[in-house]
């Protein structure tokens, strides 16, 4: 990661508490890795991006720093971007500093000496912040890769070489069928990427599909999975579709209906977690503790 964060709101209280946080914005070259790894159906990039400097090393080609690719901070209540890295080695939008659970991302590689006054002053905060989050610990290990890699690995089908790279991500028919058009892949999976999930490949769910349910990660598909189990025509697939997308080994719909129903509020969805939906501990959201 280079010295820089993208610039973004300030409403989040590491700007605010126990310092407030200020800085000029800088205009640096949109790094080329940004356009390169840029998918179809994302919006183009400017040639220049507003940076916050928050180190100064002298090096904008790269210092140590390193980020993570943003898409687990997005699909659990356990995790949030702080700030997104301007980086050489992966694609816009991933992570400089982040939180899960009780553990900070600071992904920043110089020492104090070297940050900006702004970096100082964010530091201090950034561990302020995550005091506040003892005990708490990650809801979700992962324990799967998140759907966007279908697509950004999609994109990659006739420029890595090694057949064996993709043995765990395309099934082979999909390799033999899109092997030389990665668009036609990317396509493939963003034409139903609600419906992505992954076993032993990046897969379409066609048993959702088959029932007209558009999103395998939305509250509402537990409620017509379980109201599907009365029906005999499609009981047998709903339940085969819960017990893929939870852990829960409920057969008839009145205790799968009683769980739902009580963990509604607390219940979440998580790519990482091996496309499987959760139960938030009782105690652990802040509105649990009022």
């Amino acid at each position: 990661m280079r010295d820089g964060a993208h610039v973004g709101p300030m409403t989040h209280e590491i700007f605010h508490r126990p310092f407030t946080v200020e800085s000029g914005v800088e205009s640096w070259d949109t790094p080329s890795g940004y356009i390169r790894r840029r998918l179809p159906h994302e919006p183009e990039l400017p040639k220049k991006m507003d940076i916050w400097r928050i180190q100064d090393t002298g090096n904008r080609a790269g210092s140590g720093g390193v980020v993570a690719r943003a898409y687990g901070f997005k699909d659990s209540p356990d995790a949030e971007a702080l700030l997104l890295g301007f980086n050489s080695g992966k694609e816009y939008g991933a992570v400089g500093v982040g939180r899960q659970g009780n553990v900070l991302q600071w992904g920043y590689a110089a020492p104090p000496a070297k940050m900006s006054e702004m970096g100082r002053r964010l530091f201090i905060n950034c561990i302020c912040y995550i005091s506040k989050f003892d005990g708490k610990l990650p809801l979700v290990r992962r324990s799967g890769y998140p759907r966007e890699n279908a697509l950004r690995l999609g994109a990659l089908i006739t420029r890595i070489k090694d057949k064996d790279f993709f043995s765990s991500t395309f099934a082979p028919e999909l390799q033999e069928r899109f092997r030389d058009d990665p668009d036609g892949l990317v396509k493939y999976y963003l034409d139903d990427f609600e419906l992505i999930y992954r076993e032993k490949f990046f897969d379409i769910d066609k048993d959702l599909k088959s029932l007209g349910i558009q999103s395998n990660r939305e509250i509402k598909t537990l409620d017509r999975l379980i109201e599907l189990l009365d029906d005999r025509k499609h009981a047998d697939t709903a339940r085969t579709l819960l017990h893929r997308y939870t852990d829960q080994t409920f057969s008839s719909s009145p205790p799968w209906r009683h769980w739902l129903d009580t963990n509604r509020g607390r219940i979440f969805f998580s790519d990482f977690g091996g496309y499987k939906f959760f139960v938030i501990p009782k105690g652990y959201l802040k509105q649990d503790a009022l």
